[in-house]
């Protein structure tokens, strides 16, 4: 659906998206995960024919996106982190006004309604005004703006940022829903979690994707055995296993703290040495899967 060749954008000085290429599949959702100021946002941009990039080509579904712009909005829904509802008019009223704005007839919009309410659940709400509406509720009515002209293709840029976790997951399952009937979903996150409900992922950085695939395969990727230990003082500890070069992307988490290694055993040894050195007990150390953060917080540490 989505094919871009060495796509560069640069603001001044700095570039936030520098020759990134990548694909998606049809009927996926891909992720973009990634810390704030990454070029999440600018890529989404890009890709939804708001911004033209400086160099290099962008795709969809076989349309140039830079000689196409008006065609490929056609063809797409695009919600940013702040989506623009009207919170003087009501959830219906916003409704029938995006419907309206991709040239819809109030009876397409009408003939509609029930598909959006259905998977919102905002029918009993149709009447509120939008400025009334929780902030999950929100993102719900701007994701049925969004699709009101049933679009092939549909951009998230973090929709579910500052969302109580029961609305997020409302939101995730009506993403899958939507999925399921062949939509291509294009959504950037910065929770980790959320990328693990992705078919695929990419870890953005620094406007570069410094991996990409699927999950599974990306916790694979790093080849390294993941430890978790207790010590009588977490915080001394970290601080002390930082200066040494293979420890520098250790993660401290409540009491407790999480790194790869590459050798179990050897390191164990290592690390209780640098520890008694300092004047620390550990407590335990054990052999954990890694989460997905985990995994990302290595990558990075080993990127810079």
């Amino acid at each position: 659906m989505i094919v871009a060749e060495s796509i560069t954008k640069s603001f001044g000085d700095r570039e936030a998206v520098s020759s990134l290429s990548f694909s998606t599949l049809k009927g996926e959702i891909f992720g973009i995960v990634g810390p704030d100021g990454a070029g999440k946002s600018t890529l989404l941009r890009m890709t939804a024919a708001i911004l033209r990039p400086d160099s290099g080509r962008l795709t969809i579904d076989g349309m140039d996106v830079s000689g196409n712009p008006y065609s490929i909005k056609e063809r797409l829904a695009y919600m940013p982190q702040r989506f623009g509802l009207y919170e003087d008019l009501t959830v219906e009223e916003n409704i029938y006004f995006f419907g309206r704005l991709f040239g819809k007839s109030k009876r397409q919009i009408r003939a509609g309604l029930d598909r959006l309410y259905g998977f919102s659940r905002l029918g009993p709400f149709r009447d509120r005004l939008a400025g009334k509406l929780s902030g999950g509720m929100k993102q719900k009515l701007g994701l049925a703006c969004c699709l009101v002209h049933a679009p092939d293709l549909i951009l998230l840029d973090e929709p579910t940022n500052g969302v109580d976790p029961v609305s997020r997951r409302e939101f995730w399952k009506i993403l899958y829903d939507l999925l399921s009937e062949g939509v291509t979903i294009l959504v950037s996150t910065a929770y980790l979690d959320e990328a693990e409900r992705c078919n695929r992922i990419a870890l953005m950085y620094r406007g570069r994707f410094i991996t990409s695939g699927y999950p599974s395969d990306i916790k694979e990727s790093i080849g390294k055995r993941f430890m978790e230990m207790k010590t009588t003082n977490p915080i001394k500890s970290e601080m002390e296993l930082r200066k040494k070069p293979e420890y520098k992307g250790i993660i401290l988490t409540g009491d407790t703290l999480r790194l790869f290694v590459s050798d179990l055993e050897d390191s164990k040894r290592k690390i209780k040495k640098i520890l008694s050195g300092a004047g620390i007990k550990s407590i335990s150390m054990t052999e954990k899967t890694p989460t997905l953060e985990d995994c990302f917080v290595h990558i990075v540490a080993e990127e810079r």
